[in-house]
């Protein structure tokens, strides 16, 4: 198929993306003294046939003052604006379906030089990507098995400025862990955005498929401008370039299915050929079953990872096991072509007992105390940058948990979480603590219930901050006081769709907006009837959301019903707001990278972004695209 992204790339572009493919950006926030490596990126065009003509929209970047760079908009080699565009987004009336365009940057007066990517315009509302699907299975105790797509990511795999897409294929088989059972190999492709295929990654027997067994972190982790694969991998892992790691024909499974014995690997893998580039033990480490909280598999193989800016500047990769009782964290750095440990974070080590039992199924990342190094919000014990614990609200384990800079009144970070045990939650079911001490800052009583899902973000203007609303209670403002005894239905994931700085929900394959006056979500788009699909059951996430293209409003990305392709839906709807890319915004960037981890959370940036937002805060940069 024709490739929108991959057309005419000036030599001159080329070659600053090749030289210089990253970005140094600060973190914006009090305290950060270093400067965070961050991808450089393309313009990123993006061009939609609409019934209004063509939809136009780009990314302005994150080192780009509003006030100093405006842009120019070329069809089919034509300038269309009189006056340099201070908007990132535009709708052509007077174009023919098929036109193509290009923009470029105009800072004091002068176009940039480099020639600009030239893209065409979709014919629909999606872009569709082909995927390769794996062929059907069987398992050693007889029961077949096929393959859907489950959770992805993105990075810049090849150091091209454009994002590629990496997706995971579990069988139909995958079990939670507290099922027994074969499953199949869990399988990890990356394509690029014109559908071309670039690699697979077989996991093999040994590596069980499920929710909470299989963390894939794509970043860019040494700073060469290429993204790199991190994953837990073991005996019988194949990689990219068909290479076994590890030792071959070995299967480590019992009779229940469960891999209880045998070697673990962290590897690193090439994300342009997905070849491996270095393996050594997994840490957490496995070590004694028992020692987890039982002995047939359960709490020992849960995992979660990301990628986190533990020393302000560079990523690392944080990869977790255990929630439920004991928690491990290991963090890895991969640099100059050496895979090493940093720290190791466990509850069980003397002064970090009451991280115990305080995990979430999803961890995120974000400057905690604002000292301008990243911590991880494990649930409710959060883990300092140098891997000390920081602090523990001791309200236990719960399955969603949302950090940002929820109630811009307030300094700093906040956390909102609900928990599952009422003996261990003691009436906050739904709450939200200061994320760099802990302290509650207000409740919502779980009724004695597991409060299985909670959301957290700007959806009434009327109020200053984010609105959250949990499974239980009604919808709460940033401050803690109760809006309306109804709150949306949806509880998932949220992303911003329309033209305002309201957060829509994204639920399924359903986009909505809430209805203030009405008390109701009111539909904008459904990719069911394009045959989208959702993921995870009633978790019903998509394959991925983020902004990986156009203007600073996300992208969603859903599998097909037949798992047969991806779906890429982006925004058509005009809007006046100008953002840098939210991907430039170095929270939200980490969190997109751990969104295929356990229980999927959407990325929230390190500030508030919803109606009456100061600014968005500029990043400084070394290099310009």
């Amino acid at each position: 198929m024709t490739d929108p992204y991959r057309t005419a790339r000036g030599p001159a572009a080329l070659a600053a993306a090749l030289a210089s493919a990253l970005v140094l950006a600060t973190a914006g926030r009090a305290g950060a003294a270093e400067s965070r490596q961050l991808e450089q990126l393309d313009r990123g065009v993006v061009a939609i046939r609409t019934d209004s003509g063509n939809f136009l929209s780009w990314r302005a970047l994150g080192q780009e003052p509003a006030s100093s760079t405006a842009f120019n908009l070329y069809r089919d080699g034509k300038r269309l604006n009189d006056k340099p565009l201070t908007a990132t987004n535009f709708v052509d009336t007077g174009a023919a379906p098929g036109a193509s365009y290009a923009v470029r940057s105009v800072r004091q007066g002068v176009e940039s030089a480099d020639a600009a990517s030239t893209v065409k315009t979709w014919e629909q509302p999606y872009l569709r990507i082909p995927l390769r699907k794996p062929a059907d299975g069987v398992t050693p105790d007889g029961q077949p098995y096929s393959y859907v797509v489950n959770d992805g990511s993105t990075a810049d795999l090849d150091g091209d400025g454009r994002y590629e897409l990496l997706v995971k294929w579990q069988p139909t088989n995958a079990k939670d862990n507290s099922h027994r059972g074969h499953t199949g190999a869990t399988l990890v492709d990356a394509y690029r955005l014109d559908g071309s295929f670039m690699w697979r990654i077989d996991l093999g027997p040994n590596i069980r498929a499920g929710a909470h067994y299989t963390t894939f972190l794509a970043y860019d982790f040494d700073g060469d401008g290429r993204g790199e694969v991190m994953m837990k991998t073991a005996d019988g892992s194949v990689d990219g370039q068909g290479k076994v790691i590890g030792k071959a024909g070995l299967d480590h499974r019992n009779k229940d299915g469960y891999v209880l014995a045998g070697p673990e690997y962290v590897t690193v893998f090439d994300g342009r050929t997905g070849a491996a580039l270095a393996s050594t033990g997994y840490l957490p480490a496995r070590g004694e079953v028992a020692a987890w909280g039982d002995g047939y598999g359960n709490r020992v193989d849960r995992f979660l990872g990301g990628v986190a800016y533990l020393d302000g500047a560079r990523p690392s990769a944080v990869f977790a096991r255990g929630y439920y009782t004991r928690a491990v964290l290991a963090a890895w750095d991969w640099r100059d072509g050496k895979l090493t440990q940093r720290w190791v974070f466990d509850s069980n080590t003397e002064g970090n007992g009451a991280a115990a039992g305080q995990g979430a199924h999803w961890m995120a990342v974000a400057d905690a105390d604002s000292d301008g190094r990243d911590d991880i919000v494990y649930g409710a014990a959060t883990i300092r940058s140098d891997g000390r614990l920081l602090y523990s609200t001791g309200l236990c384990h719960g399955d969603a948990l949302h950090v940002s800079k929820h109630d811009p009144s307030r300094t700093g970070l906040q956390v909102f979480m609900v928990h599952e045990s009422p003996s261990c939650y003691r009436g906050h079911g739904a709450e939200m603590h200061d994320a760099a001490t802990g302290r509650v800052l207000w409740r919502v009583d779980g009724n004695g219930s597991d409060v299985g899902r909670g959301a957290c973000m700007d959806i009434d203007p009327a109020h200053p901050g984010a609105e959250c609303w949990a499974s239980v209670g009604g919808l709460m403002s940033a401050a803690g006081v109760q809006i309306s005894p109804a709150r949306p239905r949806s509880l998932n994931f949220g992303l911003w769709w329309d033209g305002d700085l309201l957060r829509e929900s994204l639920d399924g394959t359903r986009i909505e907006k809430w209805n203030t006056q009405a008390l109701r979500l009111d539909p904008l788009l459904d990719g069911a009837q394009y045959r989208a699909a959702s993921n995870n059951g009633t978790k019903a996430n998509p394959v991925l959301s983020a902004d990986l293209f156009g203007d600073w409003r996300d992208e969603v990305v859903w599998r097909s019903s037949s798992s047969d392709a991806l779906l890429v839906f982006s925004t058509t709807a005009p809007t006046r707001h100008r953002l840098p890319t939210l991907m430039h915004d170095p929270q939200y960037r980490v969190q997109v990278a751990a969104q295929n981890a356990g229980y999927n959370q959407p990325p929230h940036p390190g500030f508030f972004l919803g109606e009456g937002m100061p600014p968005a805060p500029v990043q400084q940069a070394s290099v310009q695209p």
